[in-house]
């Protein structure tokens, strides 16, 4: 193996629910053994603990385009910029609280990862999916929380993509929007892109867009 430690190495020596809202939070009181040998001594760690979450890129092979969305996130804003001393031309040159992303949300109780996929697709573009391919699963912030996000490629039409779409009782407004994947990667390249699984999905595509669409018989 890689690591040469696993959970077998870790003594969890207490657990502690701080807040239970969308999110959970609890505090782990744990130690764990060293590189060096021996044993850390009791650390205390925060952990935010959500549901496993999926990203998905989808992709025209045919039209050699992605779809991507726009939404207001609130981890984006800077809440300084909004004091009442700030000037709005201050606030209209900083970077927008509203990222280009992939479509992606988090699994329902006992939902495949899959049907999250092809439910979001639905959900924030209006899409359906015809074929889906894994890219990678990772820890999205392992520092601090523990959500795995599953990252896919979605074969869709994206002629059918555009417009304002959203679940209403989650209060999302998502702009739609069909771009051709070399504009996409551009924006990686410009540093137009500030979400890490967009970043991953988009560069991921520009080294294997070939053999997607041999796969896909485009």
């Amino acid at each position: 193996m890689l690591q040469q430690f696993s959970h077998d190495d870790v003594e969890l020596l207490g657990r502690e629910l701080l807040h239970q809202g969308f999110f959970r939070l609890e505090r782990f009181t744990l130690r764990h053994r060293l590189f060096g040998g021996g044993w850390s001594p009791p650390l205390r760690r925060e952990l935010l603990l959500r549901r496993p979450a999926v990203a998905l890129l989808p992709y025209d092979p045919l039209r050699d385009e992605v779809v991507l969305i726009e939404e207001f996130r609130v981890g984006a804003l800077d809440p300084a910029l909004l004091a009442d001393d700030v000037e709005p031309a201050r606030r209209r040159q900083a970077a927008s609280p509203w990222l280009i992303e992939l479509v992606a949300g988090i699994t329902e109780p006992d939902e495949p990862i899959e049907a999250t996929a092809h439910r979001e697709a639905h959900e924030e573009a209006g899409l359906t999916l015809f074929e889906l391919l894994p890219i990678a699963d990772y820890l999205s912030s392992a520092g601090g929380s523990d959500e795995r996000l599953h990252l896919f490629c979605g074969r869709v039409d994206s002629s059918q993509a555009g417009g304002i779409h959203g679940v209403d009782h989650e209060a999302e407004d998502i702009l739609v929007r069909a771009v051709a994947r070399e504009t996409a990667y551009g924006w990686v390249e410009q540093g137009l892109i500030r979400n890490a699984a967009t970043l991953v999905a988009l560069q991921w595509l520009q080294l294997n867009h070939v053999r997607v669409r041999a796969q896909w018989q485009c």
